[in-house]
């Protein structure tokens, strides 16, 4: 049965084991010098500026900016050096001060699979107040993209099992998904934008609530413009990048990944194996099988045929013919 969190409040949080932070290069040999003092081993570590390897706590410095802090002792660390030698800001532990609006009621909005060949484009809207809000926290909510699949399903059936917590998903099962972006005006962030807004619609008539945050995937404001037609212009839906920092968004990633991961074991039981995440190079291969065990057209109950790599592998095959596909005119980073 999935844990209730009817006594969150009254638990008690998990230690925090992992902290990541981005600093200057000022703050970078802040750093640097308030560990060298503690004598720890230095170790190598790829892509580094340098790595300390403590007693019950490691840390690493990349050149990128970001700091990692991994072991027992994190919370420490972060407290006693980070924030008191190197930022003079006392962060950890005062969320209240620093995000009071993470707390208030709000929806947060969040996809998955945009970027996997194989698989549906998941939208979820997660709906919380403040008892969900910090029982998820001290569960070990946050963006889905740091946590194993596994523990993943996991935090889902928490998220929706939570008193007073709404959840909806909107995805197109394969062949309609195919359908639509296969059309000379399809648009990816289009059809992402009317899934979007028809979960949130559905949330917000279960449980109100003014407001809400969207991980951004466009620059232009199209769940919005979906909002308006259907007659929300009173709800409030701001839209940033890694908007998962806030709880309730990173709520919504767990609850999009989940059901993408359902989603994928699915059509893994339907192929015979289990297929690959992401569009790289294993992925295309198993396109190249099913193209060779169930013919072309069979590819669209799999993978998102606009996808550059689905026409590559159906031209490869040499049958373009059985599956006319569009060469597309220039490749697509997506992401997550």
């Amino acid at each position: 049965m999935p844990k209730r969190f009817d006594n969150a409040e009254e638990e008690k949080p998990k230690a925090l084991t992992t902290y990541t932070i981005k600093l200057d290069a000022a703050q970078m040999e802040k750093l640097r010098a308030a560990v060298a003092k503690k004598y720890w081993e230095e170790v190598e570590v790829p892509y580094a500026r340098f790595a300390f390897k403590g007693p019950k706590v490691n840390v690493t410095a990349y050149e990128s900016g970001k700091v990692v802090v991994a072991g027992k002792e994190t919370e420490d660390f972060v407290q006693n050096v980070i924030e008191a030698e190197v930022t003079g800001v006392a962060q950890l532990g005062y969320d209240d001060v620093h995000h009071p609006e993470w707390f208030e009621p709000h929806a947060g909005l969040d996809e998955s699979g945009k970027g996997d060949l194989f698989g549906p484009v998941v939208a979820a809207t997660v709906v919380a107040e403040r008892p969900a809000i910090e029982a998820w926290r001290q569960a070990g909510v946050r963006d889905s993209k740091s946590i194993e699949d596994s523990q993943i399903l996991k935090l889902d059936e928490l998220i929706r099992a939570t008193p007073g917590a709404v959840v909806e998903v909107v995805y197109c099962g394969m062949a309609k998904y195919n359908e639509l972006m296969l059309k000379p005006t399809a648009n990816l962030n289009r059809l992402l934008a009317w899934q979007h807004a028809r979960a949130l619609e559905a949330a917000l008539q279960k449980k109100w609530v003014g407001r809400g945050l969207l991980d951004q995937f466009s620059k232009e404001p199209l769940v919005q413009r979906e909002l308006k037609k259907r007659g929300l212009e009173r709800f409030n839906l701001e839209m940033r990048t890694k908007a998962e920092s806030d709880p309730v968004v990173a709520a919504a990633s767990v609850v999009a990944r989940a059901e993408f991961v359902r989603q994928m074991r699915e059509l893994s039981r339907e192929f015979g194996d289990r297929l690959q995440f992401g569009a790289g190079a294993p992925a295309k291969a198993q396109a190249a099988q099913i193209v060779e065990r169930f013919g072309a057209r069979a590819l669209g109950r799999f993978a998102k045929l606009h996808f550059r790599t689905s026409y590559e592998v159906v031209a490869a095959a040499g049958k373009l013919d059985e599956l006319p596909l569009k060469e597309p005119k220039e490749k697509t980073e997506w992401r997550r």
